[in-house]
């Protein structure tokens, strides 16, 4: 539910959507996290990250709001794609 709601989110806001690349890394079940890295465009990461990091920042907080009672608490990392 997070994952579809992150990638079809961003992916209104960016330029190249079909670039869009999830990774959920590390989870660690006793402290009840866990890690999403992000990798868009060069061009999009200003677009994603938004002014003074507001964008970013209302994500995390949908994200943090539409977890289950007692769920994994996520840390969102937003990245360029590395060309090569």
């Amino acid at each position: 539910m997070v994952k579809d709601f992150i990638l079809e989110y961003i992916r209104l806001i960016v330029k190249y959507p079909d670039l869009i690349k999830y990774e959920s890394n590390s989870i660690d079940e006793e402290a009840k996290t866990g890690e999403i890295t992000i990798y868009v465009h060069p061009d999009d990461v200003g677009r994603v990250i938004g002014k003074d990091g507001k964008m970013i920042s209302s994500i995390k907080t949908v994200v943090s709001g539409c977890k289950p009672k007692g769920g994994l608490n996520y840390k969102v990392n937003i990245k360029p794609i590395q060309n090569g």
